[in-house]
Order: C-alpha cells, then sequence, then structure tokens
C-alpha cells in the first residue's frame, strides 16, 4: 500500500504527461484505499480509471440495508447517484445511470463472499489535467487528494447521508423485486400498480411527465389484484394473466405506452419514476421487425413454409433478412433463450407475419403463400410451450378470436372488454386459420471460435451508446433490441458474451440455452468477474440482451 499520493502529484507537476503511469497501484488515503487501475497515457487518451474502496466500520451502513442482494443493489445505485452528484460534471466521472436500478460495476457494496461485508467500492473515470503535453501536478492533487475524499466523506459514510432517503431507495428495489417474483405463484406475467405514471417526457428523457394532463393508472376491477410487500404493504393494481393479452383502442389513447411500460418492468426503478411498481417476469422479451438483420440457422418453418429461392426454412440463414423473416427468426430465438412472454407492438411489426385476413386469403391462395400468420400460433406456443404473449393491435378484429383477455385504452384509462371482444368474435368472418401448432424449437450450438472479441489481439468490448457495440472487430447493430437501457448495459452484454467464450460455457458442444444457464447461475453468484475484472463501467445484463447481441453477431457460426 503506497502512500504520500500528494506529495508524490506535486513531484510529478511539469514532468512528462506520461510520468502519470507512476501512479498505478493503491494509495492509503484518509479513510479509504485509493487505487489507480489504468492511468492516462495522454490528454486525449480515454480517462483514467480509478476504484475507491471505503472499509465498512468507516462507510457505517447497517446490516438491514444490505442483507439481501435486492437491497445491496438498492444502497449501490443510490450511492452512486450521490457520488455522481457531488463529483459535478468535471473531470470525474461515476455511472449513475438512469431510472433503472441496476448492478453496476460504478458501486458495489460487499457482501462477505469475495470483498468485506459491507464494504463500499465505486469505480470512476478521471481525465487527468495536463498543461499541454506536461502534467498539471497542482489539479491533479486538487482532484485526487480533495474532490475524491469530499466525494467519500459526503456520500459514502451512512453518517453523512439522510437515513431516511437512503432506506426509502432501498426499500422501492427491494418492493420491487418482491412484487416480480410474486407473478408467477400468482399466474400473472405483469403487474402495474394503481396511481403509477406510465407516459415519458419524450423519446430521449425517460423521466416521468410531469403536469395537469397527466393521467395516473388505475386497473379495471376484473384485472384488480392485490398484493402485500415487505415495505409498502399492500397495494393494488391490475395484474396481466398468463395466456394472451390484447390491448386494443384508439390512436394516441396510451395502448403503446401500457405496453413499453410492462416492457421496462423487467427493470427496477428509482423512487420517483412513477413505474415503481410496474414489474413484469424476468423472462419477458419484446420482439419487434427488423430489416437487414443477420440470421443464422434459425428454425422458422413454423412462420415461413419456404421460399422461392428454395432456402430450408427450418435451417434457415440470411445476411439480410426481411421485415418478416426478422421478426419470425427473433421470436423463435427469444423462446430458444427461455423467454416465457412476448410483447409485440403493430407499430414495429411486420404486418404480413401478424395477419392475413379473409379478403386476402380468397385473394392469393395458401400454397401460394409462403407465411403463416402470428395470430394461428400464438394461442398454440402458450398451450403447448408455455410462452404468453402481450399485443398492442388497433388494426385486426381477427386476433379476437385467439385472445385469453382483451384491455382498451381510452384516454389513458384501461378497462376490460373481453366479453365484448369475445361477442364480437363470434360473428363469422369468413377468415379460416392457417395452422394451429408451433412446433418445439431447435436448440442451436455456437461454434465459440465465431465469438471472438480480440482486435489486433486485444480484447475489444465498446458500447456506443445504446444502439451499437463494438465486439472484436464487429460493430453490432442493436437498435431493435429494445430492452437495453443505457450504455453502461450495452458494455456489460458485450463483456457477457466475452465471457461466455473466456469461462468456456460457449465450448461447442452446449446448445446456446445450456450455456446461458451457466452463465446465469455465474451472474447470480456474485457477477464478480463480469463487474470487476473490466476498466469500463457495465452492467449486469439478462440473457435474453446477451442471446439476442449474440444473434447478430455476422460471425457467428452454428455448429448444429
Amino acid at each position: 500500500m503506497r502512500t504520500g499520493l500528494a506529495e508524490q502529484l506535486r513531484r510529478l507537476d511539469g514532468a512528462s504527461y506520461g510520468r502519470y503511469k507512476s501512479l498505478g497501484g493503491a494509495w492509503r488515503m484518509a479513510g479509504f484505499t485509493l487505487e489507480v487501475v489504468r492511468g492516462q497515457a495522454d490528454p486525449y487518451a480515454p480517462p483514467a480509471r480509478l476504484a475507491l474502496r471505503v472499509p465498512a466500520e468507516h462507510a457505517g451502513f447497517p446490516e438491514e440495508l444490505r442483507n439481501t442482494a435486492a437491497r445491496r443493489r438498492g444502497l449501490a445505485g443510490y450511492l452512486a447517484r450521490q457520488a455522481a452528484a457531488v463529483a459535478g460534471s468535471g473531470p470525474v466521472h461515476i455511472d449513475r445511470g438512469g431510472q433503472e436500478v441496476l448492478d453496476r460495476s460504478s458501486c458495489r457494496i460487499g457482501d462477505g463472499s469475495g470483498d468485506e461485508a459491507g464494504a463500499v467500492t465505486v469505480r470512476l473515470g478521471v481525465e487527468l489535467p495536463g498543461r499541454g503535453r506536461r502534467i498539471d501536478g497542482r489539479a491533479a492533487e486538487e482532484i485526487l487528494c480533495r474532490v475524491l475524499p469530499r466525494v467519500v466523506e459526503r456520500t459514502l459514510r451512512y453518517a453523512s447521508l439522510d437515513a431516511a432517503e437512503v432506506r426509502r431507495f432501498v426499500d422501492t428495489v427491494e418492493d420491487a423485486d418482491a412484487l416480480r417474483r410474486s407473478l408467477e405463484p400468482r399466474g400473472l406475467v405483469a403487474f402495474v400498480a394503481d396511481g403509477a405514471v406510465l407516459p415519458r417526457r419524450s423519446g430521449v428523457d425517460d423521466r416521468p411527465l410531469t403536469g395537469p394532463g397527466v393521467v395516473p393508472f388505475l386497473s379495471p376491477d376484473a384485472f384488480r389484484v392485490e398484493v402485500e410487500l415487505p415495505n409498502a404493504g399492500r397495494v393494488e393494481g391490475m395484474g396481466v394473466p398468463e395466456g394472451v393479452t390484447l390491448i386494443v383502442g384508439g390512436g394516441f389513447h396510451g395502448k403503446s405506452t401500457l405496453l413499453r411500460a410492462v416492457e421496462a418492468g423487467v427493470f427496477d426503478h428509482v423512487p420517483g419514476d412513477g413505474r415503481e411498481l410496474v414489474v413484469s417476469r424476468d423472462d419477458t422479451v419484446k420482439i419487434r421487425a427488423e430489416d437487414g438483420r443477420r440470421v443464422a440457422r434459425v428454425d422458422v418453418h413454423a412462420f415461413v413454409s419456404h421460399l422461392p429461392s428454395g432456402a430450408d426454412t427450418a435451417d434457415f440463414s440470411t445476411d439480410n433478412a426481411s421485415g418478416s423473416t426478422s421478426q419470425a427468426a427473433s421470436l423463435v430465438e427469444a423462446v430458444e433463450a427461455g423467454a416465457g412472454t412476448l410483447l409485440i407492438d403493430e407499430d414495429t411489426a411486420a404486418t404480413n407475419l401478424m395477419i392475413r385476413d379473409a379478403r386476402m386469403q380468397a385473394l392469393v391462395a395458401k400454397d401460394r403463400e409462403p407465411l403463416t400468420p402470428f395470430v394461428d400460433l400464438v394461442r398454440s406456443l402458450h398451450r403447448d410451450h408455455g410462452v404468453s404473449t402481450v399485443l398492442v393491435m388497433g388494426g385486426s378484429g381477427d386476433y379476437m378470436d385467439v385472445a385469453d383477455q382483451v384491455i382498451m385504452m381510452d384516454a389513458y384509462q384501461a378497462s376490460d372488454v373481453t366479453e365484448k371482444a369475445r361477442e364480437l368474435a363470434r360473428v363469422p368472418t369468413g377468415r379460416h386459420a392457417e395452422a394451429d401448432v408451433f412446433p418445439p424449437v431447435t436448440h442451436r450450438t455456437p461454434d465459440p471460435a465465431s465469438v471472438d472479441s480480440r482486435a489486433r489481439g486485444r480484447s475489444r468490448v465498446r458500447a456506443r451508446g445504446t444502439d451499437a457495440l463494438a465486439f472484436g472487430e464487429e460493430h453490432l447493430d442493436v437498435t431493435a433490441v429494445e430492452q437495453m437501457p443505457d450504455r453502461g448495459y450495452v458494455t456489460g452484454t458485450g463483456f457477457a458474451m466475452e465471457l461466455l467464450v473466456r469461462r468456456g460455457h460457449l465450448d461447442g458442444g452446449r446448445t446456446l440455452a445450456e450455456a446461458l444457464d451457466l452463465l446465469d447461475r455465474e451472474l447470480a453468484s456474485g457477477a464478480g468477474e463480469l463487474l470487476t475484472v473490466h476498466e469500463d463501467d457495465c452492467a449486469v445484463p439478462r440473457r435474453h440482451e446477451v442471446a439476442a447481441a449474440l444473434n447478430r453477431l455476422r460471425s457467428l457460426r452454428i455448429k448444429r
């Protein structure tokens, strides 16, 4: 353990910028340890990476705030946000996250299995100051020896914080986690609490919409359930049952807003978000069409019986999928990876894969139409495979024939119109079903050699916002993988892909689903390697986004 950081920085003042590398290692500070994990090669290089480690006795957080994984996640999420606020918008960068509370590398609470129980570790980036290509030692001393200690004292010690605010944040995360765990035993796929605020401020601002026009959610009586939570006590709201759920209504009345809230319900949210008690099962996956994506040996014959090219649709590959084939592949891939609930919005779906009405059936004979619409397969998907579907559908009444429940959104108010929909479904339309069985999913075995994170001999995993991931020599377009909330999550997805290969989970013999099972178990046991060995900020991803990114690798090869 090194000492005398301030004196060392004064000695370096005016030296060549590259001398900053001499700061590498751990330094003893007042009440914490500062470790320089990676230096900064020059003023234009990525910021240096540092870790602040505060021992449990100095941090002082009561055991009740950190005695479960959910509460540790909540506490870490709170501390990261406080630390980022005190650090400000200058040269110190702390990944505070957005509205979601995720397991992040930026702040970790020790659980006793690896780190000391109750110890706090914050990982951050620092732009080391310079005058041209010379070290500005005095400015560096201000940052490392005054700003960072101030961050530690004001935000990483329980005695310095608002205890009620800390508890509220941690309790909110624990309640959401408990609510999500209660869904499956109740036969529900999602829950939307009464009073929830679902609309967001804009497409680029995920904070809740405010103002007199905001309509808090209120459950229809037919779907109302009560749940007892550890901290909030009894809460009421809409429980979305398993099966096929149709969300209908006029344009701009809140259908997609409700679906997006359910989509985001796989993550916990900060207090004040409006969706704190809007949750969905962990295995909920949003599906959409994605023109141009690559598909590697996916069995899509349930949807596509044949192609003019003669390609085998039971072993289908393409470098340029159409809207319908991309959506078919994404749906099959999601089920292969273990999805239990699918979310589909007609606005982003391939129309010809979703519906084929009676008039079109009469005009185009089935032997001339290779596509089987989803409306004829959605029932079997639940009946035979246990996979539920929640659909936004305002343009086709044919889904009334197959829906278990129908929710109407009218001026942002939800109502149960299931019985009315069933009455209308009894009136013949002349349409006939083109299939009734969704076949077993064919599991694929990836070749691990085709999942290579190296570029020029070095690991290269870097997010480009939320839309792209640099992975080895490739740039993956993940725009259509909609459940990636921020840059750190995209980065974590890339690291998890790398981990699948490095740990031997993808070994050329296991199926993708089997490899993801091993990854899940490893991440559930602490996510240590994913969150601590890498220098960039990241968050722990779900298996579903890892699978989606893998499936979009243009280098991916399937052995069988």
